[in-house]
């Protein structure tokens, strides 16, 4: 008889681990998973372009890591498959947020920041799947990322069939359109891939021609340089005068490719807590927000995805919104208020906000 030690193990049945996975995961709060393969050979070469013509900006980290971004395997040895997941987080009413972009008063905040910081909900949760996978088939390799490293997260999701990559570069479902946060875990379990999804975008222009800024040059093409989420974001210096005017009121990131694109009609508001609007942050006055001084400014922005840009960057915003607003003696008296106590940068977007106003008063 042969010696049961000899015995090999049941070999590892991928087709029902994904089939778990999946399920797992929409117990979690996901509402789509899907697993890519890691050949983003197409995605590569549209990002060298694109780094290519400059319009990254000052976001060097785009080039500092090479081909990681578009390797998987480079940034994670032994990577095979990417499990990627999407979690809705759109709160309110998409219509009320239009109405808020003409109201002048008040701040208009990018909508995926109005809750919790979306890292470390989505990451918590993409752990616990990691956790509950090595609870069934012992310990495998893996890393969680959730927009923290060089990951094309985009082309990962739409492989693995999440929805595609519109014409203003975000990841659009034609059945839930695109309010929603993604989230990798790279690994290396060979699992069964899903199709990838196929594009609708049609003929369609919305996004390009609703974009205050004309930061879309072209279809699928962004030049950062110009987008008004990176201009109030991603640089920390003096916004140009440029496109200080079309900025409005927007005072963190901007959503008008997403409000008016004709695929979120289909979009479903969040049952996630934790992206609820925190601190009237949905419809605040812009003069009240630009009254916190940095105590409580640390103290309403704590857990949240807004606390990246530091108050300077926060009250520069503020002040160019206020310079966008209807010349009122609040507004004027706010700006003045502020003037001699602010850094030179928030000092120039103060001036120039106030003979803005000035102008108008002539």
């Amino acid at each position: 008889m042969p010696d049961p030690d000899d015995t090999p193990a049941d070999p590892l049945d991928l087709t029902t681990l994904k089939s778990d996975i999946l399920a797992w995961s929409a117990e979690l709060g996901f509402q789509q998973t899907g697993i890519t393969d890691i050949d983003l050979g197409h995605a590569e070469s549209r990002l060298d372009q694109w780094l290519e013509a400059g319009y990254h900006g000052t976001m060097d980290y785009m080039q500092r890591h090479g081909h990681r971004r578009s390797r998987p395997a480079e940034l994670v040895a032994g990577t095979v498959r990417v499990i990627a997941a999407r979690m809705d987080y759109f709160t309110g009413s998409q219509s009320a947020a239009r109405e808020l972009l003409d109201d002048d008063s008040r701040a208009y905040v990018s909508r995926y920041a109005l809750g919790r910081d979306y890292h470390k909900v989505l990451r918590r949760r993409l752990q616990r799947l990691a956790d509950r996978i090595a609870s069934t088939i012992g310990s495998f390799g893996y890393r969680v990322f959730v927009d923290s490293a060089p990951v094309l997260e985009k082309p990962l999701a739409e492989k693995a069939g999440l929805g595609w990559i519109g014409k203003h570069s975000n990841l659009l479902n034609s059945r839930d359109g695109s309010w929603f946060f993604l989230g990798e875990i790279y690994t290396d379990l060979p699992l069964p891939v899903d199709a990838p999804a196929t594009a609708h975008c049609g003929t369609c222009r919305a996004c390009i021609d609703v974009c205050p800024t004309g930061a879309i040059v072209e279809p699928y093409v962004v030049d950062a340089r110009r987008c008004i989420s990176y201009l109030t974001i991603e640089n920390r210096g003096s916004i140009p005068e440029t496109y200080r005017a079309a900025i409005g009121n927007r005072i963190y990131g901007c959503d008008d490719c997403q409000l008016f694109c004709p695929w979120n009609k289909f979009a479903r508001t969040t049952r996630e807590p934790d992206f609820a609007a925190r601190h009237n942050l949905d419809e605040a006055r812009l003069t009240d927000l630009f009254a916190w001084d940095e105590a409580t400014w640390k103290a309403r922005t704590e857990g949240s995805a807004i606390r990246r840009i530091g108050f300077d960057a926060w009250l520069r915003n503020i002040a160019v919104a206020l310079g966008n607003a209807a010349t009122t003696p609040a507004v004027i008296a706010a700006l003045r208020a502020r003037r001699d106590s602010v850094s030179p940068m928030v000092r120039e977007h103060i001036d120039w906000a106030l003979a803005r106003h000035a102008r108008r008063e002539q």
